[in-house]
């Protein structure tokens, strides 16, 4: 069971850029959420849906860091995909969508490929923060990456989107 939390429900174990895999999960479910009939509640739900993702996936990540880097012998495994999930509903909290359709696929399209980017380059400080240990330092980073993708998507999406 631990296995399946810390792998993002498996997708850690998916072939090539498991971390995409575990963000584009996230990307999944915020479509779902915000196509669904509960989105068009003036994102409230979308937005609820994602910070109880980022919670839940920042305590798993957090409580089980130590199993996972035991587990799979190393620091920050790749295999571990719970932390790209926190990271990834954090870039999508309360993003601006518009309206119809169009909106929801572009800050979709907008929060995934900013998070990736960010969690790739990692600005300062997320490198500094990997130096956490176990589960913080697993996390950590990708929350700061969330963070930045968020405000850049803010941004990019308030002044194209919404103009």
């Amino acid at each position: 069971m631990r296995k399946l939390i810390v792998t993002g429900l498996g997708t850690g174990y998916l072939p090539v850029a498991p971390g995409t895999w575990g963000s584009a999960s996230v990307a999944g479910l915020f479509l779902a959420v915000g196509w669904g009939p509960l989105g068009a509640a003036g994102g409230f739900w979308t937005a609820g849906t994602m910070l109880a993702v980022a919670v839940a996936a920042s305590v798993a990540c957090v409580a089980l860091g130590a199993f996972a880097e035991s587990a799979f012998g190393r620091k920050d495994p790749s295999e571990c995909t719970i932390d790209e999930w926190a990271g990834q509903a954090v870039a999508y909290f309360l993003l601006p969508v518009g309206s119809g359709p169009r909106g929801l696929l572009i800050a979709t399209a907008a929060g995934f490929v900013a998070f990736r980017l960010f969690d790739i380059v990692k600005p300062p400080p997320a490198r500094r923060v990997e130096k956490l240990r176990a589960g913080w330092g697993i996390l950590v980073d990708d929350l700061v990456a969330g963070v930045y993708a968020n405000v850049a998507c803010q941004l990019l999406l308030r002044l194209w989107l919404l103009r």
